[in-house]
């Protein structure tokens, strides 16, 4: 069985891609740039765990849709080779890296998995937010709902 950053990382994946087909149904502005918010966000930290250094990579691009798509399936097959060749023991290894400021931080590389996951979670509901709000159809991507699908829970 996957661990849990494995799990992170695929739900990280699936809920981008569906948070991606909604914003194309929509052709909201603002769900865009949210959603290119997340994917550059997600390469930044990949870049950083990676390499320790994410200078020069904008925080908030102007991507399309295609652009957004294609980061998306990039920083998956980073994460998920990443996340892959992390032992236990690796993952509470802290990490050094500077922030988009140019401060130093040194964080454990699970938790820069948990921000992620979390900073990805946080930006999808307020895209589902703005499609309520602009008469667009929310999807759901909670990670309890991406644990039944894969898992092939069925309802009790």
């Amino acid at each position: 069985m996957p661990g849990w950053a494995e799990r992170l990382i695929e739900h990280m994946a699936w809920a981008d891609l569906r948070a991606l087909g909604a914003v194309r149904a929509s052709e909201d502005g603002e769900a865009r740039r949210l959603l290119a918010h997340v994917a550059a966000a997600e390469a930044i930290w990949i870049e950083r765990l990676s390499t320790g250094s994410s200078a020069g990579m904008e925080v908030w691009p102007d991507l399309d849709l295609d652009a957004c798509e294609a980061l998306f399936r990039e920083n998956a097959r980073r994460y998920r080779d990443r996340a892959a060749s992390l032992s236990e023991a690796e993952l509470a290894e802290p990490v050094a890296y500077r922030n988009s400021r140019g401060t130093p931080y040194r964080t454990p590389a699970g938790d820069i998995l948990r921000h992620v996951a979390l900073h990805g979670e946080h930006h999808r509901g307020q895209i589902a937010r703005r499609l309520r709000e602009t008469g667009g159809e929310p999807v759901n991507t909670d990670f309890i709902t991406w644990s039944r699908e894969s898992s092939g829970a069925e309802e009790s």
